[in-house]
């Protein structure tokens, strides 16, 4: 069976949620505002643009979809994915709150934020994969260009590489662990440091590109 055959199957496998349907417009005024009922303004972290805080681990928002966000999200508030900022706030969303927030961030069309010349050595792992290590091409997954297919595997493209490389080393750290099927922490495991690096740097070269609202990527 072919390594793409194998993987298409595999994703077959991969149950996919209803669409959503969040108010791109009160979404805005949590983000720029909080709720006042213990959710803080998204852009106190994530910037006025959403483009994020490489210096601060704060990754960009625009150009992910609405459904991988909220997906993320409800994990945080599940506690399935942890983080100490991030776990409180998301609590302190309602469920409709929540897909405003996804909403607003999905229909923001993100500015110009590539780092860098991406390492060959990145793009190659990016694109072929290295399955010598059982490795496949993180495209297989997250898409064409790395632009994401919703709702579990991120747009990669436009992401800051220091944050990619820190997600790379919690799940093969086992200290994240919300990916589907356990497929994340499996690739992780097999990936070398350099090629860590290397593929982050790589995917924060590429131009982010504006999910479409309401399509599967």
């Amino acid at each position: 069976m072919s390594r793409r055959i194998t993987t298409l199957l595999l994703l077959s496998l991969i149950p996919m949620p209803a669409l959503a349907l969040g108010d791109a417009e009160a979404g805005k005024r949590i983000v720029m505002q909080g709720n006042d009922q213990g959710a803080t303004a998204c852009v106190s972290c994530h910037g006025a643009d959403g483009k994020g805080n490489p210096a601060a681990g704060f990754p960009r928002l625009t150009g992910l979809s609405d459904k991988y966000l909220i997906k993320q999200l409800q994990d945080y508030r599940r506690g399935t994915r942890r983080n100490p900022i991030m776990q409180p706030i998301a609590a302190a969303l309602a469920q409709q709150q929540l897909l405003d927030v996804a909403a607003y961030y999905a229909g923001k069309a993100p500015s110009a934020n590539a780092e860098g010349t991406p390492p060959d050595a990145g793009r190659t792992l990016a694109l072929r994969g290295d399955w010598d290590n059982t490795i496949p091409a993180c495209v297989s997954c997250h898409g064409p260009g790395g632009r994401g297919v919703d709702p579990y595997f991120p747009a990669l493209a436009g992401q800051h590489a220091g944050y990619i490389q820190s997600q790379l080393e919690a799940w093969r750290k086992g200290t994240r662990h919300n990916d589907v099927n356990d497929l994340m922490r499996v690739v992780a495991e097999r990936l070398t440091q350099t090629q860590i690096q290397a593929v982050s740097e790589y995917f924060a070269a590429q131009p982010a590109v504006k999910p479409e609202p309401g399509a599967e990527q």
